[in-house]
Parts: structure tokens; sequence; C-alpha cells
């Protein structure tokens, strides 16, 4: 069965004026990328190389919580080919808040608050003359207690990551370990329990699960002594690593220029600065470019991976399938700082149903662990193991079928979210409706196969964006974007171009542009490029037409 025999085209526009059938999207054009990946010619972000480049290493705590009594770093700085070497004390510029977190994880500070924390770099003529001058490095540690586990983490007498680091959201009585509370939800979950046939109540737990991108982390940094610089990296977001290395070396982010490689995998985890904030000052203090790779062994230990959870269900249902009341709390385990997404794992947690009465908390929870990082729709796969698995469990007792349970519950249009917002259109029972009626789901199982059905949410995010459109005297369009590539989105501002310019997409060149090229553009993340960078780019295409 075709593609088209699913997806018919509409005729007309929408609304907002927006075509509804098409020319050119929908097709299968090749990728912009294409032929520069597959014949090697694309540049990652170990690829870049600079006159008088030199290699930065780091040094990295064996202790996942420790005092650091002592760091003496002569031995290294006397070695030869050894042109610079890092520690805490040459971050002198004044930071505070979200860039006070970053610097403490960037590099360490009184503390090493997880095992592969940073707590000095060299850089050197070599990446072996680096390597070696890090053993050259003395550091004293008082080994301090530690936790790692989300749950003891907020129990009484638990080791505290860092005193008041909590907001005001957080109620009085909890941990310290608790840095952010989250909660939401309608109408009055009790009443809902008791009206229904049946409750069931369960705890579920996940672990911290890295990206696993191929690509390591790397970067290439390179300060004048003017006091301005520029630093390729590979990156979900280029305009955030400007700004966080600005704001950790003390520079206007407008003297530093950031580049994006191409990028080899991030799916979230590309979305937080580590190293590229060593290498600026590396650079800074040599007088030369500094080149980091992290290596498959540092990314595992010291980048960030999806939080680990510890998740409490409970929900009602009657003999006809009505869910009465859902109410979950969701501890997430955010490494060593802040910014677990318990908040977002909450929200998403019922996103798919029409309920009266519902209740979500998420809990931002410390640990001595790295700090984590997004990984595709963060928080919400976690909540929906949680929840899908006790809806489904309410149907096994039921007798019901999970799918028409889920057709009588799920949300809609103009349906009031368990997280506050009405919906517009979201398309759940229609794609709920596609899923039943496909001849996969009626096919028949063969040995040890199974078949099951689950919803799941995430939000709509837009972001700041901008674009440039331009055309060369052969005709052909040229257009800048400033949201790294992660997922073929070059192909679809293409398409989306050629679709309301009326060329062809084979004339359409698109760009991601650096820093100094573009306005402000958000970080590729939250499933919003094609969404915003799209409706930029069809704007300035009907722009174009109008002052053509």
């Amino acid at each position: 069965m075709s593609l088209d025999e699913y997806h018919p085209q509409r005729g007309g526009a929408d609304e907002e004026g927006l075509k509804t059938s098409f020319n050119v999207v929908g097709t299968r054009p090749d990728r912009p990328d294409g032929i520069d990946k597959v014949t090697g010619r694309a540049l990652y972000g170990a690829d870049a190389t600079a006159p008088g480049m030199i290699h930065g290493a780091v040094l990295r705590s064996p202790h996942a919580h420790a005092r650091i009594l002592r760091i003496d770093t002569s031995k290294a700085e006397a070695l030869e080919g050894v042109k610079a070497v890092v520690t805490r004390a040459d971050f002198t510029a004044p930071v505070e808040g979200e860039f006070w977190n970053i610097l403490e994880n960037v590099m360490a500070g009184e503390r090493a608050l997880y095992d592969g924390h940073a707590v000095a770099a060299v850089a050197a003529t070599s990446p072996l003359a680096a390597r070696d001058a890090l053993k050259l490095i003395e550091v004293d540690y008082e080994i301090l207690p530690h936790v790692t586990d989300v749950d003891t983490a907020m129990e009484p007498g638990a080791p505290v990551i860092r005193e008041g680091a909590a907001e005001a959201s957080v109620p009085e009585g909890m941990h310290p370990n608790v840095v952010r509370y989250h909660e939401s939800g309608h109408g009055d979950v009790e009443t809902g329990f008791a009206e229904a046939d049946l409750v069931i109540e369960d705890h579920f737990t996940t672990e911290a699960t890295h990206q696993g991108y191929i690509e390591p982390n790397a970067c290439l940094a390179s300060l004048g002594p003017d006091g301005r610089g520029e630093i390729w990296v590979t990156t979900q977001g280029h305009w955030n690593v400007q700004k966080v290395c600005a704001a950790l070396m003390g520079m206007e982010a407008s003297q530093l220029r950031a580049i994006a490689s191409e990028i080899g995998g991030g799916f979230g985890g590309k979305t937080t600065v580590f190293i590229e904030p060593v290498a600026c000052m590396l650079s800074h203090k040599a007088g030369r470019p500094v080149k980091m790779v992290m290596s498959r062994a540092e990314v595992l230990r010291a980048t960030g991976p999806t939080s680990s959870a510890s998740m409490d269900i409970k929900m009602g249902m009657k003999k006809d399938g009505t869910i009465t009341a859902a109410e979950g709390t969701f501890r997430l385990q955010g490494g060593a700082f802040p910014g677990a997404p318990a908040d977002m794992t909450a929200m998403c947690a019922f996103a798919p149903y029409a309920l009266a009465n519902v209740r979500q908390v998420g809990i931002d929870v410390m640990a001595n662990r790295p700090k984590q990082a997004a990984y595709r729709a963060p928080g919400s796969p976690m909540a929906a193991f949680a929840v899908e698995s006790v809806v489904d469990e309410l149907c096994h007792q039921l007798g019901l079928d999970p799918i028409e349970v889920r057709l009588k519950n799920a949300a809609h249009e103009g349906t009031k979210a368990s997280y506050g917002p009405t919906y517009g259109p979201i398309g759940l029972v229609e794609t709920l409706e596609a899923a039943k009626a496909h001849p996969h789901f009626s096919a028949p199982l063969g040995e040890n196969q199974g078949r099951g059905i689950s919803c799941g949410f995430w939000f709509n995010f837009g972001g700041e964006t901008s674009v440039t459109l331009a055309f060369s005297m052969d005709g052909s369009a040229q257009i800048m974007v400033g949201t790294p590539d992660i997922g073929g989105s070059r192909a679809s501002m293409a398409m989306m171009a050629a679709e309301e310019l009326g060329i062809p997409y084979d004339n359409i060149r698109v760009t991601v542009a650096d820093t100094a090229s573009l306005g402000y553009n958000e970080i590729s993340h939250g499933s919003r490029v094609t969404y915003a960078s799209g409706l930029a780019v069809i704007k300035a295409a009907r722009d174009a037409k109008r002052k053509l």
C-alpha cells in the first residue's frame, strides 16, 4: 500500500493561508548533505585544523564526591611541549545563576561532584604530550560520602550535593538535594478513585541512558590577543555555545564567533556545553588554537545521559473503560546540578488523555552523577512507560481492549490538558484509528510475537529563529539558517522554499550559518526546527516574492 493512500493530499489552504496541497513537499529528493557525507567531504567536530594548532586534554576526578585540597600543576607545566595548563582558578569572570552551574560542571571548584568531573586541563603540541602532562598533575582529595540513587538522595541523612540550590517552588521540609518541584492538574483525584471499579497503583524505575551518539564531543577554539575569537564545534546550538563560552571567559558574546560543524548525532545530548569553555581558556593562555576531542570513555563518563527516574502511578477505571482519575509522582535524578526535566515528565505523563481528575508532581533531584542532558523528548518516554503500563494492566484486569480504551479516553481538540491549556487539533484520535485500521494491527502473530499499543506526548516548541534568503544571478536561491541539521532539516527547508518560490528543489542551497552571519537562533531541540525554521523560510520566501 502506498504512502499516498494513507496520506492523501488536500486542496486549498488552511486558516493561516498555508498551502495544504503540494508539488515538492511530500516528495523524496536527495538530501543536500548526502553526497558530502557519503564521500567523506563533510567536516565534523574533530576535522577542523588551524595553523599553530595544539591539543587539549582534561584531568578528571576518580571519585564520585571529594573535596579538592590541593592541585599542583608545576611538573606538567615544565614538560616539553606543554603550552598551557588551566584549573578553576583561571576562570575569574564573575558569573552567577545558570552560568555558575555551567562553570561548576565545566571545571570543578572546591569539590569534585561526580566521577569524571574535570579538575584541570592541559594544552600541548600533541595529544600524547597532553596526556603525559595530565599524569604529572598532583591532586590531593578528601573523599566524601556520595549518593547516586534518586530515591536515596531524598532521604534524611543523604549527602548534600549543594546547600541553597533549591528554587522557591520546593516545599519546606524536603531534602536539600530536591532543587525543583512542579505540581499541576485539575479536578478531585480522590473523588475519581472512589468512582472507579478498579484502582491500580504501581512503582516504576528507569536508569540513566546515554544518547550514544557516534561522533564524540569536539571543538577547536582560537582566541586572539585582541580579545576576539572563534570556536568550531559539534553542537545542536552554536549560539548557546557562544553565549556560555563568552560569559565564562568574561567576553562580550559578539567577540566570539561560533561555527557549527556537521554533527554526527546528538539526540539532545549536544545541547549542553562541556569542553568548549575549557578549549577557549587553554587557547587564551597558550595564545594558539586548541583542539579538544573527547574519547569515547570520556563521553560516557562525563557528558550527560538522560535522567534516571523513580515513578509512582495510580489510576482508576470503570468497567466500561472510562479513566476516572490519574495521579503520578515523578522523581528525576539530574546529576550534580539542577535541570532534570521533572516538570516536562509530569506534564507529558497523562497528556494523551481527557481526564476529569488528574494530579501530577515532578521532582528534580541532584545526585553525584554527571549533569543530565536532553534525550529525545526528555522525560516523556519514562512517563509513558509508567503510565501506559498501568493503563494496560487496568485493561487486562477488566478484560478490555487496550486500543478501544485509549480511543475512549483520548484527548482531542477542546480537551483541557492535564497540565493546563486547552488543546487545539492534535490528531491523537485519528492516529489511533489509523493504527487500528492498518492491516498490521490485525495480522496473525507468529510464535513469540506480540502486539501492543501505547500513547505518548511531546510539546510543540517555537523559539527564536532567523533565516536569510538571497537569489543568485542564475536564479537559484541561497538560504542561511541558524539551526544545526540533526535530522535532515536542510532538505525540509529546501523543500518548503521550493514549494513557495515555485523553483526546483535542486536550485536551492541551504547553509547552516555561523553566529556572525545571522541573527540569533535557539538550539535545535524540542522537535522545533522544521516548524520554527520552516515557518521563517516560508515567510522569507513570501517576502521575496512580494519584493520581486
